[in-house]
């Protein structure tokens, strides 16, 4: 047996290492029990894996991305083992690693219950306690077919591989599948137990942990129907999700994570706190605002259209509806059709909706003659568009099919696109800081190989790509690429956020866009100071995404308690006895006098029930007045969190509360 030359990179750098022919991948980590498997070059692997010369072999932790990815599919392949334990006449789906977690598809014929999970799970335990081997093992579209006759959706998965099935392609296996079959050879994994035997086997691209037992915590989420393949005309399957992490500490506070996302659940506050609905009577992702929630709207569209103006956008309005020929001229029928409404028929003409606002600027670019010396022009309007949403990714205020866009749009020369890209993303980021939010990184949004889905040459892909690139890399934040995530016209930043308790949320974005202003679609124009006729750049920003989405976002990350200046009500006043009223019905004018948003508690309830109904309602703050407030010209001045200060003049009360909203204050 000869030698070959491998290359282990290890923490401390890659080094070179000579091992003899038929040496495994885990040999090479046999000291390290945290590593579940092998990166070689681009690819994992098991650590079963025979190397070859000249491979460059990394290993691969269970607490990094790639290791969570192996251990989640490894437990969604345990699930099944376990469903198929307790329902033999279940067949199998897919059973991909999703965010956090992982879920897996079956056919049965009565839908999972919640006891069905808790037995599935003690199945699981003694699966992952029987320390049974994942075993790769090499196959053949044709033996596959036999071996795994009785699996019909693993059949349709070989078949669509192989090209077998009418029209099939690589995108029609979508949703998960890749995790079953993949470009290249087909692979079964075996789990043999303890005597050598083969206990259950599934069609699976891999790569594997080594053995169940390398399982260190999991636990079963919930059930869902779920159509096979994400395709709507096909047969609903049952889904369940579950989720797997390094330790079990990993495991508590995931679960803790999830507790407190329940809590903070903007659907659950919106109602509880009278902000927001989504009547049937309307249509599905069709909120309206209630009195409370159109303060916050308000508040957040006055302040932003303030700072608009403040940074040199001028303020527009464009309608909701226009006609066709407009759409298919922006490139977004063509290239976006399935997110816009079909047509409307006015006057005998087809119309449509607006799922964006970007071509009726360009209309307003183009009313008269511009000259370089009006660059950039921004333009800047709340756009109110709607989006042909499918029903099943519609979800509270943050996935919406009607919603109002904080939708800005710069013209621009070509030299001037950096530095308006720059002024752009640092306008969005103060914004986010403003409302609270500091915690954020970006992401570039590039076009993939698949040039059909995008326009424009190669040359002006590279131009507005490296202008964001650039940008992006300056302001120090972590870039995270997003190969194929482009706009159909052009590349673009996203600013992802994270909220109060770590989630992340995608915000506002500056694209940056050459085709539109192209004579082959607007034909936008400037007179350039050797008086010929220049092509602008046209870079979209919306520092938002949209104020729906923005204000769900905020209530979570603030879990309904906003701060002062954004609050609904921004004081309550609670007198002790019904005689106290008039005194506190005055102290609420005042504050009214200086713009604050006050009420007062009328109700008969007890004065430490009003207290709770203000504390429910998350007000800031709350003034409650007795006898001796009376006397004094003063109030019991209390904060939401419970502190409170006895015998605050009413003038120091009004000027307390005016400062912290004035200053923004996080109280």
């Amino acid at each position: 047996m000869s030698d070959i030359q491998v290359t282990v990179v290890r923490a401390e750098g890659p080094a070179q290492s000579t091992v003899s022919e038929g040496t495994k991948a885990w040999e090479l980590f046999r000291d390290d029990a945290d590593v579940i498997a092998a990166k070689v070059g681009a690819d994992l692997r098991d650590l079963s894996y025979v190397l070859a010369d000249g491979d460059v072999v990394a290993g691969v932790q269970m607490g990094t991305p790639d290791g969570l990815d192996i251990l989640r599919h490894s437990t969604a392949h345990v699930l099944a083992q376990a469903v198929q334990q307790l329902f033999p006449e279940a067949k199998l789906g897919i059973g991909p690693p999703i965010q956090d977690g992982f879920y897996y598809d079956f056919d049965v014929e009565t839908p999972f219950v919640p006891e069905d999970l808790v037995k599935i799970e003690s199945a699981m335990r003694k699966i992952i306690k029987e320390n049974q081997r994942f075993e790769r093992r090499v196959t053949n579209d044709d033996d596959a077919l036999v071996e795994l006759a009785d699996e019909p959706y693993k059949i349709e998965l070989i078949g669509l591989k192989g090209g077998v099935s009418t029209g099939s392609t690589t995108e029609t296996i979508a949703e998960g599948a890749s995790a079953e079959v993949g470009a290249g050879e087909l692979t079964i994994y075996d789990n043999i137990n303890r005597k050598g035997e083969v206990a259950w086997k599934d069609l699976c691209r891999g790569p594997h942990l080594p053995t169940t037992k390398r399982i260190p915590a999991f636990k079963l989420m919930r059930s869902a129907a779920a159509y096979w393949r994400g395709d709507e005309k096909n047969k609903q399957l049952q889904r369940i999700y579950g989720t797997a992490w390094e330790t079990k500490e990993a495991l508590e506070e995931h679960l803790h994570r999830i507790e407190e996302a329940e809590r903070r659940d903007h659907r659950k506050l919106g109602r509880e706190l009278d902000l927001f609905s989504f009547p049937d009577e309307i249509g599905s992702g069709l909120p309206v605002f209630h009195p409370k929630g159109g303060v916050i709207k308000r508040a957040m569209e006055d302040y932003v259209r303030e700072r608009h103006i403040a940074e040199g956008f001028e303020y527009v309005g464009t309608p909701h509806i226009a006609k066709e020929g407009l759409f298919y001229t922006s490139g977004h029928l063509p290239y976006y059709g399935e997110g816009m409404y079909p047509s409307l028929d006015v006057d005998g003409m087809d119309y449509r909706l607006k799922a964006m606002n970007c071509p009726m600027h360009n209309l307003i670019y183009r009313s008269r003659q511009r000259s370089y010396r009006e660059l950039p022009l921004r333009l800047f309007e709340f756009g109110h568009v709607y989006r042909h949403e499918k029903s099943g990714v519609i979800h509270g205020l943050t996935r919406v099919r009607g919603f109002a866009q904080d939708d800005s749009h710069s013209y621009v020369t070509p030299e001037q696109a950096p530095a308006e890209v720059e002024h752009l993303l640092n306008f969005m980021l103060s914004l986010l800081r403003d409302f609270g939010i500091d915690d954020f990184y970006l992401e570039l949004s590039t076009r993939d190989e698949s040039k059909d889905k995008f326009i424009g040459s190669d040359e002006d892909w590279a131009i507005a790509t490296k202008v964001l690139e650039d940008v992006a890399l300056a302001t120090g934040l972590d870039l995270v690429p997003d190969p194929g995530g482009a706009a159909y016209y052009g590349p673009k930043i996203s600013v992802q956020a994270r909220d109060a308790i770590g989630r992340t949320w995608q915000m506002g974005t500056v694209q940056y866009d050459f085709n539109q202003p192209s004579a082959d679609r607007f034909n936008l124009e400037y007179v350039a100071a050797d008086g010929s006729r220049q092509q602008p750049v046209m870079i979209h920003s919306a520092k938002f995404g949209s104020i729906e989405r923005f204000m769900g976002v905020l209530v979570e990350h603030y879990a309904g308690a906003f701060p002062p200046w954004l609050a609904p009500v921004q004081a309550t006043c609670i007198p002790i006895a019904e005689r106290h009223n008039d005194y506190l019905v005055d102290v609420a004018a005042e504050l009214k006098k200086h713009g604050m948003r006050a009420d007062v508690d009328l109700s008969d309830d007890r004065m430490q029930k009003k207290i709770r109904n203000a504390q429910l309602q998350k007000v800031p703050f709350m003034l409650i007045a007795g006898d001796d407030d009376m006397e004094a010209g003063a109030v019991s001045f209390r904060y939401r969190d419970g502190r409170q200060d006895n015998g605050v003049p009413i003038a120091e009360a009004v000027e307390r509360i005016r400062a912290a909203v004035d200053a923004r204050e996080q109280v």
